[in-house]
This record gives structure tokens, C-alpha cells and sequence, in this order.
């Protein structure tokens, strides 16, 4: 299996200013995320970012680092640019490891990796972990996916799918037995010749409402396939809290 991390990073961040850069034991961010997708199977790691500051930073810790246009509305839209800097062949296999992921699971970038090349029909690949909380089921910043019977994707959303009618008409305050909700999890894998389609490709409206790109391929007619993982994986960074949360576990493992 040969395939390319690519980890864009905006420094841009409404929450955490400069994110990419802040420090967590005594690295940024983006190079801990760097650094775990270079724990992975992948033959080349790279920085994709609009930010020199990012790329000096990326460079001075031995990660190679692209600068790309400040303007890209995702970090799918980032890769494409990457696939036309590098010139890669159509075939070949980019695993975007978002640079706000600086726990990320090595294994689970293999695993989609692994995914894509194996279902040959699909235009990207991705992962999912079961919710066991009925917070994060009603929680508008945990994405849920809902799949068909070999694990494609039907639909992605921040509301609560899929929806246990009568369950939910008597109680809300936990999960029905026997419902296994799907948390869907930011790691995505696709070929180069899609990212160069997906630029233009229209904003439909579900991806607008939902404001989750992922969607853009749906509504277009591409296929995902969804990996399920069994372990629930360390969530990102979005907020202080959640900084001061990875600078923890982070500093453990110094």
C-alpha cells in the first residue's frame, strides 16, 4: 500500500488564533499531527498550509511543507491544490489528516488508506466510531453518518440519525437498546483524480445547510465508503478546553 498524508493546516481560527502554531510540549500543533501521520504507513508526509509562518515551522522539524492559496474553503480544496503542485498521477492515494488532530491514530489513517484502495468504486473513504452517549448523539458539533448494508455512506449530519421514532416519543434522556448511532470522524482518503474534480464540483444545497463538505461529493453522485473503528479516537482541537486537554496527554507521553 503506497499512499501520501497530507496535513493542511489554516492558520487562520475564529476560537484558537494562530492554531497551528500553538505550542504542545514544546512542538506546534501541526507538527504533533505531522508527526503521527508519519507514524503511519504512508511513503511521504507533507504540510499543506497558507501560512509561512506554518511552513518555517513545519521545515525546522524535518516535515516537507507547501504553501497554498489562502483561500480554499476546505481542507479537501487544499489537497486538490497539492495534487496539481505535485503533479500526482490519477491513481494515486492522499489521506488529508487534519492539522487540528494531534492524537490522531496512526492505524486509522492506514485504514482508510487501506479502504480506498481496496473498493475501487468509491471516490473517498473515511471512518466512523459507534456513539455510546446520548450527548453526543444530540450534539450539533459531533457529525453523525448513517451507511447501507456494505458500509457506504447514505447521509451525513449534525442532527441525531438515525431518528428512533417511538424510542424517542417516550424518553430522550438515553440511547434506545439496541440503536448504534455512528459518529462520523474528520479522516478522509481520496484519489487524486477526484480531488481534481471536486473544485468543480457545485455546493448543493445540503452541504450549505449542514455546512459539511463531505456532502458536495453526495450530492454530486460520488460514493464514500465508511471504515468503523471499535476504539473511539481522541477528538481535535477546537476550543481552550480542548487545548488544554491534548497539552495533558501530550506531556504524558514525553
Amino acid at each position: 500500500m503506497s499512499f501520501i498524508a497530507v496535513v493542511p493546516a489554516r492558520l487562520a481560527s475564529t476560537r484558537l488564533p494562530n492554531k497551528p502554531l500553538l505550542e504542545i510540549a514544546g512542538k506546534p500543533m501541526v507538527v504533533h499531527t505531522a508527526e503521527r501521520a508519519r507514524a503511519s504507513a504512508a511513503s511521504r508526509v507533507i504540510v499543506a498550509t497558507d501560512a509561512p509562518s506554518v511552513v518555517a515551522a513545519s521545515r525546522e522539524h524535518g516535515f516537507e511543507a507547501i504553501l497554498t492559496r489562502s483561500d480554499h474553503p476546505s481542507g479537501t480544496d487544499r489537497l486538490a491544490e497539492v495534487v496539481e503542485i505535485l503533479d500526482l498521477p490519477e491513481q494515486a492515494i492522499l489521506v488529508n489528516v487534519q492539522g487540528d488532530e494531534p492524537l490522531v491514530d496512526p492505524q486509522l489513517i492506514d485504514a482508510v488508506a487501506r479502504l480506498l484502495q481496496r473498493e475501487q468504486t468509491a471516490s473517498i473513504a473515511t471512518c466512523a466510531s459507534h456513539i455510546t452517549d446520548i450527548g453526543t448523539l444530540f450534539n450539533p458539533n459531533a457529525v453523525k453518518v448513517v451507511c447501507s448494508a456494505s458500509r457506504y455512506a447514505l447521509y451525513f449530519s449534525r442532527a441525531p440519525i438515525p431518528w428512533a421514532r417511538d424510542a424517542f416519543a417516550h424518553e430522550r434522556d438515553a440511547l434506545p437498546p439496541g440503536l448504534r448511532p455512528l459518529h462520523h470522524i474528520g479522516l478522509y482518503a481520496y484519489r487524486a483524480g477526484f480531488l481534481r474534480q471536486f473544485g468543480n464540483l457545485p455546493q448543493g444545497p445540503l452541504e450549505q445547510w449542514e455546512s459539511l463538505e463531505q456532502l458536495r461529493a453526495l450530492e454530486n453522485g460520488h460514493t464514500i465508503a465508511v471504515h468503523v473503528t471499535e476504539s473511539r479516537p481522541e477528538a481535535g482541537v477546537d476550543t481552550p478546553e480542548d487545548l488544554e486537554r491534548v497539552r495533558l496527554a501530550c506531556s504524558t507521553r514525553v
